[in-house]
């Protein structure tokens, strides 16, 4: 028996796998949290001294990528070693604070590492082991990645986005989760979709009431999961999106004129659209029609 037949017949070895392997890319997906917005912030940088005609400032000269230079610590600059980056594990022995200066670290390194691991198992669990489970942990972990950068920054950066909608599209050329026609369909009519509540909005009040990384994400996600599920999408992500906003007003004193990000709602109900987006779609078509 080879491994791969081992996986197929032992589902609960393929979840714990998923969930292992979850853990090391949530690792991953801190790095790339914290330094994609800092890569595109020095590409800004740079595209406006070039158009200035001055030169690029001397603290962008330094290597910045997702693999260099090596993780350190930002309160005292001590090199993060393997045996402090063990995912989870090196948090709690450390107690969350850095082994060298015992500053504190961000709870946001445990929460998305576990955040990866579970979300991992639970699509394991669900499509078992296969090519639909191994393309939606990309899947995953990509809109993971995505919603806590716009948590943070309110940006959904589109080496993230134009990725993943490629690769939608991609993939429904093998109907994975939808045919090639509602893939494409899903894009485009996922873009255009939050494109004109855009337009709307700023005709009639002259704000902008989201951002175009919006737009792509929604077409991306409309092109994984074909255009059957754009309409699950949007108002689960509006629903849960003005739940979790009138609570900060009300319980926590959030100023209602700080915009919130969208991203992360609609990443969620993208998710569960992927997943579950079937039998919610066949629940609401019977309560439709009684």
């Amino acid at each position: 028996m080879t491994i791969m037949d081992l996986l197929a017949d032992s589902p609960g070895l393929f979840v714990l796998l998923a969930v292992l392997l979850g853990l090391v890319v949530g690792s991953f997906l801190n790095v790339v949290i914290h330094r994609l917005p800092l890569m595109m912030e020095r590409e800004w940088r740079s595209q406006c001294a070039e158009l200035l005609n001055q030169p690029a400032p001397e603290s962008d000269q330094a290597p910045l990528n997702l693999w260099r230079p090596r993780s350190r610590c930002p309160h005292c600059g001590h090199l993060i070693g393997a045996l402090e980056n063990i995912p989870l594990l090196s948090y709690a022995l450390q107690r969350g604070r850095c082994a060298h200066c015992q500053a504190a670290i961000s709870i946001q390194y445990p929460i998305v590492e576990a955040a990866s691991g579970l979300l991992a198992g639970i699509v394991a669990w669900e499509f078992g082991f296969g090519w639909p489970a191994a393309a939606a942990l990309i899947f995953t972990w990509t809109l993971l990645a995505a919603s806590v950068i716009d948590f943070r920054h309110q940006l959904l950066p589109d080496d993230l986005t134009l990725p993943l909608l490629w690769l939608g599209l991609g993939i429904a050329l093998f109907g994975l989760f939808a045919d090639l026609p509602s893939a494409v369909i899903g894009a485009m009519a996922g873009y255009l979709a939050l494109w004109s509540v855009y337009q709307a909005f700023r005709l009639l009040t002259g704000k902008e009431g989201m951002g175009f990384g919006d737009f792509k994400l929604l077409a991306a996600l409309g092109a994984w999961t074909g255009w059957q599920y754009l309409i699950t999408i949007i108002i689960l992500s509006s629903l849960v999106g003005a739940l979790c906003g009138l609570a900060l007003v009300l319980f926590r004193q959030r100023d209602r004129q700080i915009p919130m990000p969208f991203g992360p709602f609609l990443a969620a109900a993208g998710w569960i659209a992927l997943l579950w987006g079937g039998p919610i779609n066949s629940a609401y078509l019977r309560w439709l029609g009684g």
